[in-house]
């Protein structure tokens, strides 16, 4: 029997109704302007930036708390520069016979293709990698609703990254089994999302797109 985890007091951010309104609506305007980019600029991000960002996308919530990720940051463009190679290989391939028409058609408003020069010149990328199981003194123990624990922390990394004032994209090069060889990552760990993290390059443009309203997206029972 494992000991029990010692609870204490939480803590809420003291604030009135009238605050909390103004942050949950402030919070939405500001997460509302983020947006996916692929035009990055090559401009350095100070390692403790990453830092603070892995630690946030930590600070979500996992299944009994196993906390089954692991972020790799990379700077370094040896290694960049393999994870581009090895993702073009799967998105040339993706784009020229892997993919539906439907899928194309679907993608086509974009302009994207198999060329992602972004991977090379975004300051950082970080992998993100789920476990889906730990190993402990090599010995296998489970951990619990994995992908949704790890889908949540993105969503947290995103967030952070767009508060920061930085952008990024969701990369997903499919299969991505790559990267488990070019980063040394362990038999229990998969890749989930690769994510460039940056500035924006001067002049950079985005597709003019618009989210659905609330009536499409939510049902009230009051």
């Amino acid at each position: 029997m494992k000991t029990k985890t010692p609870f204490i007091a939480y803590k809420p951010i003291a604030k009135n109704d009238t605050s909390i309104e103004e942050n949950a609506r402030q919070f939405y305007s500001e997460m509302n302007m983020r947006r996916s980019l692929r035009d990055f600029s090559d401009q350095p991000i100070a390692k403790e930036v990453m830092q603070n960002l892995i630690l946030t996308a930590s600070s979500a919530p996992s299944g009994a708390h196993k906390q089954p990720w692991t972020f790799c940051a990379i700077s370094n463009p040896s290694l960049k520069s393999k994870i581009r190679e090895a993702a073009e290989k799967e998105e040339y391939e993706f784009y020229n016979g892997r993919a539906s028409e439907e899928w194309l058609e679907d993608l086509s408003p974009f302009g994207t293709d198999y060329r992602k020069p972004f991977l090379e010149i975004a300051p950082w990328i970080i992998v993100v990698f789920k476990k889906t199981y730990n190993l402990e003194e090599g010995e296998k123990t489970k951990n619990y609703y994995v992908q949704e624990s790890v889908g949540i922390a993105c969503g947290f990394l995103l967030a952070a990254i767009h508060k920061a004032g930085l952008v990024s994209l969701t990369h997903t090069p499919s299969p991505m089994i790559f990267l488990i060889e070019i980063l040394n990552r362990p038999v229990n760990e998969k890749p989930y999302l690769l994510i460039p993290v940056g500035y924006p390059k001067d002049g950079a443009m985005v597709p003019d797109i618009k989210r659905k309203e609330l009536s499409d997206i939510s049902i009230f029972f009051e």
